[in-house]
Parts: C-alpha cells; structure tokens; sequence
C-alpha cells in the first residue's frame, strides 16, 4: 500500500496536538493556528488513512481507539524523524555539537583566542576543535568539509567559487631580527642589503612563504635560506637564536619579547597580509557559523588601526 501523499508530518503534528489537548482551541493555541486549520487538518488525515478517528458529539470530537493507535505510533514516528533530521545536519557540519576551526599558528597569539572566547560566550554548549596549518593545508580541508571555517590570509590560493570571506584585518610584513643584531637599532631596513645574510623561511604553502617570496623579488636577490620550518614560532625560536634572518607578520610581535626585534621594511617593499575567515556557501546558514561570523565582525570592528601593524620590540 502506498502512503497517500495527503498523509504528511505537519498533519501528525497537529493531531498529536489535538491529542494532547483534547481542544480545538487549545491546539490552535499552542500551534498559533486557527480552529478551523486545525480541524481541516484533522479530517485530510482520516481521508489519508482511510478510515476514521474520531466520532462526533455535538461540537466535540471524541477519540477512537484507531486515534490512540495513531497517536503512539506518531509520537515515535515524529521523534525519530526529528533526531534523523539532527543527525544529518549534524553530518553535514550543521549545527553540531562540535564546531572544527582552522587557523594559521601566527593567529594563535591573539585573534583566535580572543574569537573562541567570544563563540563560547554565544554558544556555551559547542565544543570547539583547533586544527592549525597552512593557508594550503588548511583551504584543503574545508573544502573536503574536515573545517567548518578557517582563519588565514586571504590571497589567491582560497579563492574559490564555492566559498565566501569575511576579512578581519591587514597585516604588514616586517624583518625579524635577533635583539643584538646590528639592523635591530634602525628604524627601517632595506632588504638589498640583506642580499648575503641567511635566512629562515616557512615551508612552501604558508601565506607567509609566498609573501617573503614577493618581498626578495623586490629586494633584487634570492635569499640565502638556511633552513624551512613548519610553524612560525619554531621560525622565531631560530632567529631569536641568531641562526638567521627572517620576514614575519606584525602580529607575532608579542612572541619571545626582549629576544626579537621587529623591524619595519622601506617603503619599497611594503607589503601586507589581509586575514579573514573563509568557510563554504553551503554552510552560510549554519547557526554554529553564524555565531563564529558575528564574532569575527565585532573582532574587525574593535581592531584599532595600529594592532596590526606594530613596530615595537617582540
């Protein structure tokens, strides 16, 4: 027997309705509907199922034991579909109970903190995993929807039709230098006379790493590079210790202060990062999403023009 296409799920919510009520009225109440919608839907159910469930006394709709059958079966039938509606969004990255963000490290120091605070305050209940890496690695996994959102630099290699971005703010590129470094007491520094020191550089894939890449093209020379590492502070740990030089985002200042020195470049060869969140279309509604954009909008709106470009001692 095939299900008659009048017998739908909103007509099972308002009979249970009914049921527990025992009113037109009252029904009507708890679903904001009308007496006669409910009643409507009432009699396009027994014309669904064929067969009656309720006799009539007056005005009074008095149940049958085909209407107590119903009513059990229904009660489950709706909380099965309900659980399997929050199961498959939950699949899929809605509203779950978990929310995967991705960031890159240097965004560690301040901003992600700062933004999962924030999410918890919005949504106390969400459990919150950080994944860190490259803007690379990272755009990989949202796509194959392993993140729900990542934090990164927004150059060429997230841009994608099937995503969106929120920026959050701009970053310029500085030198880092060791504090007993003789480049550590000038105000500024031109990289071509860098041209035969050493340096230490991100591995291929980071924001980072291309923008240093842009940098010495403008500079004129190829940097000597002595060694790539994976993550920016074991990057900071060696220039700290004089194993050489290195170009950094101004948001790691506050990282091993007293021991690095962030240096500005001349003006020919300013550059900056714009950071931001990037997640999928896809997903633009999920509450869980929404509640981390809302947090990123006001994270953007407090930034004063000068914490993203800091010139002081790290």
């Amino acid at each position: 027997m095939q299900i008659d296409e009048e017998l739908t799920l909103k007509k099972l919510e308002i009979f249970l309705a009914f049921m527990r009520s025992g009113n037109l009225s009252r029904a009507a109440s708890e679903l904001e509907t009308s007496n006669v919608s409910v009643h409507r839907a009432i009699h396009s159910l027994e014309s669904a199922l064929r067969c009656p469930l309720f006799k009539h006394e007056g005005r009074n709709l008095i149940p049958l034991e085909s209407a107590y059958v119903l009513e059990e079966k229904a009660q489950k039938l709706i909380h099965e579909v309900v659980e399997t509606v929050r199961l498959t969004r939950e699949a899929a990255g809605f509203s779950a109970e978990r929310f995967k963000l991705g960031s890159l490290y240097s965004l560690t120091v301040k901003t992600v903190p700062q933004l999962i605070m924030g999410l918890k305050i919005r949504r106390s209940e969400l459990n919150i995993d950080l994944i860190l890496g490259s803007n690379a690695d990272l755009m990989y996994k949202l796509k194959n929807m392993e993140l729900d959102a990542i934090l990164v630099s927004l150059d060429e290699s997230v841009c994608d039709a099937d995503c969106d971005q929120l920026p959050l703010f701009a970053d310029d590129i500085f030198l880092a230098v060791p504090n007993d470094s003789p480049f550590s007491t000038q105000p500024e520094v031109d990289l071509a006379e860098l041209r035969d020191s050493t340096f230490i550089t991100l591995s291929q894939g980071y924001a980072t790493f291309r923008d240093g890449e842009r940098v010495f093209r403008q500079a004129g020379f190829e940097p000597n590079v002595a060694m790539q590492v994976k993550d920016i502070f074991t990057l900071l740990s060696m220039v700290s210790s004089g194993v050489g030089y290195a170009l950094l985002p101004g948001r790691v200042a506050a990282v091993y202060e007293n021991r690095v020195r962030l240096i500005p470049l001349q003006a020919k060869y300013h550059l900056q990062q714009h950071i931001g969140v990037v997640f999928l279309k896809a997903k633009e509604r999920d509450p869980n999403l929404l509640a981390l954009l809302a947090e990123c909008r006001m994270y953007s709106i407090g930034q004063h023009p000068d914490d993203a470009n800091r010139t002081g001692r790290a």
